[in-house]
């Protein structure tokens, strides 16, 4: 117990929050929350209870084997119950397009099909702020969220950088195009060159997951797909990276 006890200061300060009550009680509180993982197969009335209030609220309700909760638990008594606390509260499409017209300027967007690596959501938080893109969006499965880690990789972009979480990316593409926005997807068989592309305009520019890209109804519904000249002898880049590289393009063409 008294091991424990030592442990959970640092699992709270990285936004792990374990145990029954201590998950009901963030509910309770209205804790902004990532993701809430469950035991799979349970089926704990008190855990039901728990799924059935974050589902209430909109948090997102993964169920994940046991061997999975034990290597996120930092307290070793997790219950069958782990949740992710956000660092701060997503926000609206509607606002991030909001803000780019209070400013005068053509929204620049980026959206994260499945960017699952925390380090590289961090990345690409710190670099779109750095920027001056108006807000990422991220799909509330498969993807890392506002959680500390992210947080730190940030290095304070998090508090300024908003960021919109959505069910399904296909359909937030169609709808940014229906609004007048040019999507610009990032791929290696891509047929636009990052230098022939047009970014001056409304854009909200793609980064696809560290290991596959985008899927293929992400791909389907970008107006381009954009292709980074590659010299050397590896043929992809780190997805922070190739967001980077779009983005600071985006600012070169906005400001000459």
């Amino acid at each position: 117990m008294r091991d424990n006890e030592q442990r959970r200061p640092e699992a709270e300060a990285d936004g792990i929050i374990e145990g029954r009550n201590a998950v009901i009680e963030a509910l309770r509180a209205g804790t902004t929350m990532d993701k809430i993982y469950l035991a799979k197969g349970e089926t704990d009335k008190t855990l039901g209870h728990i799924a059935s209030k974050a589902r209430a609220q909109g948090i997102v309700v993964v169920e994940a084997d046991r061997r999975k909760l034990d290597n996120m638990s930092r307290t070793h008594a997790h219950q069958g119950v782990i949740a992710l606390a956000a660092v701060r509260e997503y926000v609206t499409v509607q606002s991030l397009l909001d803000a780019a017209a209070a400013k005068g300027e053509p929204p620049l967007l980026v959206v994260c099909d499945e960017i699952s690596d925390p380090h590289n959501l961090g990345a690409i938080l710190r670099t779109a702020e750095c920027a001056g893109a108006h807000g990422v969006i991220i799909p509330k499965r498969r993807s890392a969220g506002l959680t500390a880690i992210v947080a730190k990789t940030s290095a304070g972009a998090v508090s300024y950088m908003p960021v919109a979480r959505v069910a399904n990316i296909p359909s937030l593409l169609k709808d940014l195009k229906k609004q007048g926005i040019w999507v610009f997807g990032t791929a290696a068989e891509g047929t636009t060159r990052l230098y022939d592309a047009d970014l001056k305009g409304p854009a909200a520019i793609v980064i696809g997951s560290e290991g596959d890209g985008m899927s293929r109804l992400v791909a389907e519904n970008c107006d381009f797909l954009v292709s980074i000249p590659m010299r050397g002898r590896i043929s992809s880049l780190n997805a922070s990276a190739a967001a980077a590289i779009l983005l600071y393009e985006a600012v070169r063409q906005r400001t000459v």
